[in-house]
């Protein structure tokens, strides 16, 4: 077996992009992997992973062989009927092969197959040199990341994500001669730009990570994130409250430093009067910094900065960080100020004058559609009309504001603050705000009876005059976010366990659209409520999906397409339930069965069983624990408790085997098959009336 030595490979640039740098920094690894692996060369990969830090992508494995294996290589050649005259002497095609390989044809050895024998080559060489598959394999790594606009630097013609300046290429102790990017590779890194601004001398890769510690470089985007987490908790109790730290904005900080150093700020508590979402995206989106909440989530007047640099004035990086921020603190109060003394209520009447849709009309028009909705959803869901029309009146508003305008990720947030100023109900404000919820996938629903209320019927709105307006998604384009809404429709009605009809309320939404999108008579009533209920149940399959809920259970419901979504999931639990009853495999093959034998019966089936014609004891044994089965089940089933109605049916199992095994329902005597046909479909009829268990058959 060849030697084992460890690989590093380190690209030292200017400052790569902060989004950019975990894919690029993983694309570079998977390259070199890859790329010694399809070339045979051993790795031993251990617990290696992509290490970067902005200005370095590197690559560190354990162990790597200073070599490929032999190379074996088989080319087959003609066969001997082609390649050997009637005197056995080689023809033009057998000659002309073993020029190609470089032997006499009388060297060539001779193999088998289903045509017969044939000729074939066969070669054995050493494996190169790891050092001389590394230059290429770089090359091939760096040809495949994924940089759309790469730098060009210089007189070169070459390109990187950014201008590259160092190279380390180092198998065991040895550098490997390569050149790349301009660069020619040797074994010196680069510490800290600030606080080591100096050559790392790097004697073996195993010296990677602690030389680089060294001179204030952490290497090992894990160990940054574990610390910057780490000082950013220390920092905020220290302060007295407890650190905001989001995924989004933990990695950008992750690859903006390569030596975080927490610095503690504070602003002017007269801040504090503005609504926290928007301090907090200022300090989040703008300026990476994190904010300090107190024990009950509300932010305080401390947040905290990462640094890249251990300053000997902590207090003066502080107050570069506060100055950075009071501007956009200013104008946050500025806006919040102005929006006041306009007022909420006052907000609305400019939204006459912003388009929704040409085709839909004004915010203004869409507004009116879904206090219209609003009103027919509250009492159905045990939700006061009057406070649901005073929110669904409210809910678009804030769209006029100057917060909003500037952060328009605080819609419904700053309408919730200001309703709750301008003397609404905390009930009709915070419906404002709930309105909009789920905003992103995995997102609660709105938690009070009116914020589901809005949430329903603005999404109902949005779905029926998307589709309308001729506005359906196609491939990737989804200008609405209609998928979205068709989810987050789904979501709040199901999560809420409300039993709302569904195709009635589409056709109410339909009712109140523009004159100039209501769909033809026959379209409004059939093709598009069935069109929309389809769409709406498609987004429920993902789901579902990542609920674990198996897709033949989904489909068994869906056959059915209940017109609740709420009864539509009950379903889905219950026959959850059934399928791992030892009987549903046998009982769901039984009315697969069923529904075969039915589909291709001809003539009228009769309505009714008649207790005469039931001339074999396994028919009549059936009928008597079909009606049994029927009667035990018809309580449960009307109060769907599907649990219940499939636990009943699951005794039937006994007599259906039975039946199947010894009664011919095909029989000559047209009154008996009439009658056997009948018994199947009373059978069926209750076995489907949950879901259409058949699709559990395999």
């Amino acid at each position: 077996m060849s030697t084992m030595l460890p690989l590093l490979i380190e690209l030292g640039t200017e400052e790569l992009p902060v989004k950019a740098l975990p894919g690029l920094a993983q694309a570079f690894f998977d390259g070199v992997v890859d790329g010694l692996s399809k070339r045979g060369v051993t790795i031993d990969r251990g617990h290696a992973k992509p290490l970067s830090t902005p200005r370095r992508l590197a690559v560190l494995l354990p162990g790597v062989a200073v070599e490929q294996p032999e190379q074996h290589s088989e080319v087959l050649g003609p066969y001997l009927n082609i390649a050997l005259d009637a005197d056995g002497q080689p023809t033009k095609a057998l000659q002309g092969f073993a020029a190609k390989a470089g032997i006499d044809w009388t060297a060539l050895e001779r193999t088998s197959d289903a045509k017969g024998e044939r000729f074939v080559h066969r070669s054995t060489t050493p494996g190169a040199r790891t050092a001389s598959l590394l230059p290429e394999i770089l090359r091939e790594a760096i040809a495949a990341m994924p940089i759309p606009k790469p730098m060009r630097w210089g007189s070169h013609a070459y390109g990187f994500a950014r201008p590259v300046h160092w190279l380390v290429l180092l198998h065991g102790t040895e550098i490997i001669e390569a050149e790349l990017l301009g660069l020619k590779a040797d074994r010196m890194s680069r510490g800290h730009r600030f606080m080591h601004d100096k050559t790392v001398w790097l004697s073996s890769p195993e010296d990677y990570v602690s030389s680089l510690q060294a001179a204030f470089v952490l290497v090992d985007a894990d160990v940054r994130r574990a610390r910057i987490v780490e000082q950013v908790n220390a920092e905020a109790a220290r302060a007295g409250g407890q650190a905001r730290i989001t995924d989004d904005n933990l990695e950008q900080v992750v690859n903006l430093v390569e030596w975080p150093a927490p610095v503690l700020c504070s602003f002017e508590r007269e801040f504090l009067a503005v609504p926290q979402e928007a301090l907090i995206e200022t300090m989040e989106i703008n300026q990476k910094f994190f904010p300090v909440l107190d024990a009950g989530g509300k932010l305080t007047e401390k947040f905290i900065g990462i640094a890249n640099i251990e300053s000997k004035d902590v207090a003066e990086v502080a107050k570069g960080y506060e100055r950075v921020i009071r501007p956009r603190f200013s104008d946050a109060k500025f806006f919040f100020d102005e929006d006041l003394k306009q007022g909420l209520d006052a907000m609305g009447d400019g939204l006459k004058t912003v388009t929704y849709q040409a085709k839909l009309g004004s915010v203004a028009d869409k507004v009116a559609r879904v206090v219209a909705l609003a009103e027919v959803i509250a009492p159905q869901v045990g939700a006061d009309p009057v406070l649901a029309r005073r929110a669904a009146v409210l809910a678009k508003n804030d769209l006029q504001s100057r917060m909003v305008n500037e952060f328009p990720e605080l819609q419904g947030i700053a309408g919730r603050h200001y309703a709750l100023t301008g003397g609404e109900s905390p009930e009709v404000a915070l419906a404002i705000d709930e309105a909009y919820q789920p905003r992103f996938g995995g997102d609660d629903i709105a938690l009070s009876p009116l914020g589901k209320v809005l949430a329903i019927a603005e999404r109902l709105d949005t779905l029926v005059g998307g589709f309308a307006a001729g506005l359906k998604p196609t491939g990737n384009k989804d200008p609405f976010a209609l998928r979205r809404n068709a989810l987050g429709l789904a979501r709040t009605i199901i999560e809420s366990g409300f039993d709302l009809d569904l195709r009635a309320l589409i056709g109410t939404a339909i009712a109140g659209l523009p004159a100039g999108v209501q769909p033809s008579a026959e379209r409004k009533t059939e093709a598009l409520p069935q069109e929309l209920y389809d769409f709406i149940l498609d987004r429920l399959r993902g789901y579902y999906a990542d609920k674990g809920v198996p897709a033949t259970h989904f489909n068994a419901v869906a056959e059915l397409k209940p017109a609740s979504l709420y009864d539509f999931d009950r379903r889905v639990d219950a026959i959850g339930i059934f399928a791992a009853l030892p009987e549903a495999e046998a009982l769901a093959a039984a009315n697969k069965r069923i529904r075969n034998i039915l589909r291709k019966a001809e003539g009228d089936i009769p309505g009714m069983v008649d207790p005469a014609l039931l001339a074999e004891p396994a028919e009549s044994e059936l009928a008597e624990a079909v009606e049994a089965a029927i009667d035990d089940s018809n309580a449960s089933l009307h109060q769907k408790d599907y649990v219940s109605v499939l636990a009943r049916l699951a005794r039937l199992r006994p007599q259906v085997d039975a039946f199947f095994d010894g009664v011919m329902v095909n029989a000559e005597d047209p009154a008996l098959r009439g009658n056997r046909l009948a018994l199947l479909k009373r059978l069926g009829d209750r076995l489907g009336s949950v879901a259409a268990i058949e699709h559990l058959s395999n």
